[in-house]
């Protein structure tokens, strides 16, 4: 306990910031909803996918509609993971709070963890003040918004975080459990097994007398299962078979078509006219790859790159939903570590300005997402 308490301690300075600009930001999103007649709670419990979890965790799974706007797509509750639902549906039963209530609690009490194991990760890699920065750039990010919404994301982070933690300090079981929690988070969670693969995989390759201690063994068989569990069952419960979970994504329109789908979709916004929100998507597109391109030449740690070049194929490589990229990279965390070394080492008038942007930037288009756009995030 007493290292826990020593590892907060020194976390708290990046957690404060990261509360100030998540807070400032929800605040700035209320008084625009406020202006224009809509209701914060709602917009950031109840809107979009956060529909559809807080009727999972209502009354479980089993609704089934076909698109009010697109023929021949079809609307299935099993494509969302069960573990975020799961636990709104406790505390909702704990506590004297309705489902949407508990949805922004069990989101808020993620992010405040998922902060924490960025800054752990990034102070045990880079040093205390890369690590502050690193979970500054992850709370202004311009979807920052969604950390704080009903939504998945930063459960994953959290769980995604505290994992590759464990495996920067040979926490085996810890990394396994952890992975084995994320891969009921979100399908790409998948990510954080790959993760623990790779790190169980180079220490077994470099070391022989890893061979014979059975906790990594036990890591990489454990990193899977909550991924696998999952849609193994909801592919039976389908109807579809085994593999039936990812007939369920196709008929939502989700599928992985090597990133041919949002190659039209930018070719469209050259020719043509659309929302704000998908041209700040290609945005983000763009800088994610050239993150990655940056954070593979700072030779990190193999577990946090493959971790990170997974989510990128994922994102950028499936179909439909172009303006939830973005939010699909919220977890890839590591592809900030450039810039937080960068801002590790700049003045005190840089570091203003550039956080000053951002959070505008942020601030911004968190409460345009929310308030003005009409695209699903």
């Amino acid at each position: 306990m007493d290292r826990v308490r020593e590892a907060l301690r020194r976390a708290l300075p990046a957690l404060g910031m990261y509360a100030a600009a998540r807070l400032t930001g929800m605040t700035v999103m209320a008084a625009w909803a406020w202006w224009i007649g809509k209701h914060p709670r709602t917009l950031l419990g109840h809107l979009w996918d956060g529909i559809w979890y807080t009727g999972i965790a209502r009354n479980g799974y089993g609704l089934v509609l076909p698109s009010p706007t697109t023929k021949g797509v079809i609307f299935n509750d099993l494509a969302f993971f069960p573990l975020y639902p799961g636990l709104v549906r406790a505390v909702a039963t704990v506590l004297p709070l309705t489902v949407v209530s508990a949805g922004l609690l069990v989101a808020w009490a993620s992010a405040a963890l998922a902060a924490w194991g960025v800054y752990a990760v990034g102070e045990r890699l880079y040093g205390r003040r890369a690590g502050t920065f690193l979970v500054l750039l992850w709370g202004l990010l311009p979807h920052a918004i969604v950390q704080t919404m009903a939504y998945t994301e930063s459960l994953m982070t959290a769980l995604a975080a505290w994992a590759l933690y464990a495996l920067l300090t040979g926490r085996w079981l810890w990394a396994g459990g952890l992975a084995l929690l994320a891969g009921l988070s979100r399908p790409n969670a998948i990510a954080v097994a790959a993760a623990v693969w790779c790190a169980v995989a180079l220490a077994l390759w470099r070391d022989a007398r890893t061979r014979r201690d059975w906790r990594p063994w036990a890591a990489a068989g454990l990193a899977p299962l909550g991924w696998a569990g999952y849609v193994l069952w909801a592919g039976v419960r389908s109807g579809d078979g085994p593999l039936g979970y990812f007939a369920v994504q196709r008929r939502w329109g989700s599928r992985f078509d090597f990133g041919r789908d949002a190659f039209r979709f930018v070719r469209h916004l050259i020719v043509a006219r659309d929302y704000l929100a998908y041209y700040a998507t290609v945005a983000v597109l763009a800088v994610a790859l050239l993150a990655l391109l940056h954070l593979a030449l700072h030779r990190p740690p193999a577990p946090l790159l493959v971790y990170v070049l997974v989510l990128v194929v994922i994102a950028v490589g499936g179909s439909s939903y172009f303006a939830s990229k973005p939010r699909f990279l919220l977890p890839a965390f590591p592809l900030l570590v450039p810039a937080a070394m960068a801002m590790a080492k700049a003045r005190p008038r840089t570091l203003a300005v550039t956080a000053g942007a951002l959070a505008g930037l942020s601030f911004f288009y968190g409460t345009y997402l929310l308030a003005v756009a009409r695209v699903p995030m």
